[in-house]
């Protein structure tokens, strides 16, 4: 069981697949990628731009959510709920500010997709998932969301993969914003940065992502992720990350190894 009960002190097991997910730089970055694809397509993507704060800094709101999602699955349980209970009590306050709800479908979308790209950023960089540990990811996140008291929720991970497909169908569209944020991205970035985010994407996304963005149908990354796991296994993460990651942000990456 990946989730705590009374008689342990972890939110998340510490052998749990989530663990080896969210301790691992690269697969985070990974994830990121692919969430930062999809997220700019949501219907409700206005609300990043009702506080402002990821459009005027895009790596850094990475950052901080990282810095939520790791306290969460590696503090102990009662650290784990505070941090739960702070997201939501912001997610509130940014409603009370608005003067209207987020929806609760687009909560349940953002759960998804930390669920979806975990497991596929992970599967891309080292090996499939058992059916098991993709039920642990499932199961931890929805723990998150249970903390936030988003509603309907599914129970089982089978549950979970209908409703993500349906939630792909119905809540993605390109939109002003989407574009906005891509060029913020490209911005941030520099051109042969943004050009390797959008072949990452190309390689993480779901088939109506990759379509909305026009994604590039034979990245290059997709074939260099065997080089990437050599170079890897010779020791040579370090300098990987230096020719590819911005200079300015290397240390932080670096510091989300667990």
């Amino acid at each position: 069981m990946t989730l705590s009960d009374s008689s342990t002190t972890h939110f998340v097991q510490p052998d749990s697949i989530a663990r080896k997910i969210w301790g691992d730089a690269d697969v985070i970055l990974l994830i990121f990628a692919g969430s930062a694809a999809e997220f700019a397509l949501n219907r409700a993507v206005d609300w990043l731009f009702f506080t402002g704060k990821l459009p005027a800094d895009p790596i850094g709101r990475l950052f901080s959510t990282v810095r939520y999602a790791q306290e969460i699955v590696f503090a102990p349980d009662y650290k784990a709920r505070q941090a739960i209970a702070r997201m939501s009590a912001i997610h509130g306050g940014v409603e009370q500010k608005r003067g209207y709800q987020i929806p609760d479908w687009a909560y349940r979308d953002v759960l998804y997709m930390l669920i979806d790209y975990s497991m596929r950023a992970y599967e891309t960089l080292h090996r499939p998932l058992t059916l098991a540990e993709r039920g642990e990811v499932f199961a931890t996140f929805r723990a998150v969301g249970a903390g936030m008291h988003v509603p309907a929720l599914p129970t089982t991970y089978a549950d979970w993969v209908a409703d993500r497909q349906a939630h792909l169908n119905q809540d993605l569209v390109r939109s002003e914003f989407t574009d906005k944020l891509f060029q913020r991205y490209r911005d941030e970035l520099g051109s042969w940065r943004y050009d390797l985010l959008r072949q990452a994407q190309a390689v993480l996304v779901p088939e109506q992502v990759h379509q909305l963005l026009a994604l590039p149908r034979k990245p290059l990354l997709a074939y260099t992720v065997g080089l990437y796991k050599v170079l890897n296994g010779l020791g040579l993460r370090s300098v990987v990350q230096r020719i590819l990651l911005p200079a300015q942000y290397l240390k932080q990456i670096q510091d989300l190894d667990q």
